[in-house]
């Protein structure tokens, strides 16, 4: 690749971190909807206690919801961190940097969706779960730029580690 440089800009690595830290409140979010769904009910004491809540979804779902969040927004922070440790053209940084952004909401969104719609987002036509077949599809389609995001970045995440690791020992021979 021509026009290879050290590492990824300093404003898609802070970008990257930005969007990480988002997710994390993401994941806090879908966390205390969890925590409402758990109990059946709205409780904090000593603000308020035992207001009833009908929060749809399953305990698997909300589990999922919450911990894509913590997943990709950590994962989001790490490419940031670990950005100079990537030696990839400009193309490649941008591809990399979007498949990022792709992955990382485009997994967390939907899982929180599927929690509050009761639906997986599986399989087109919602497969052997139950939910309202139209927003199944719609969270399916939604879940194909993070199928295709999350192998295209970490390819480029393994290539352009390997890239700065030839890099450094060839400097060092």
């Amino acid at each position: 690749m021509s026009g290879e440089r050290a590492g990824l800009t300093e404003r898609r690595r802070s970008l990257l971190v930005v969007n990480g830290i988002g997710l994390l409140i993401s994941s806090v979010f879908a966390g205390w909807l969890y925590f409402f769904f758990t109990l059946g009910a709205f409780d904090l004491w000593p603000f308020f206690t035992d207001i009833p809540a009908d929060i749809p979804g399953d305990r698997r779902a909300w589990n999922m919801a919450h911990l894509e969040g913590i997943t990709n927004g950590t994962i989001l922070i790490a490419v940031g961190a670990a950005g100079a440790y990537l030696r990839l053209g400009e193309r490649a940084q941008g591809v990399l940097f979007w498949s990022c952004l792709a992955f990382g909401w485009m997994f967390t969104l939907p899982a929180i969706a599927n929690a509050l719609f009761d639906t997986r987002g599986l399989e087109f036509g919602g497969g052997p779960f139950p939910g309202d077949v139209t927003i199944n599809n719609i969270i399916f389609i939604f879940g194909w730029p993070a199928m295709i995001g999350v192998h295209v970045g970490f390819a480029l995440l393994i290539y352009g580690a390997w890239k700065h690791y030839q890099h450094v020992k060839g400097a060092e021979a």
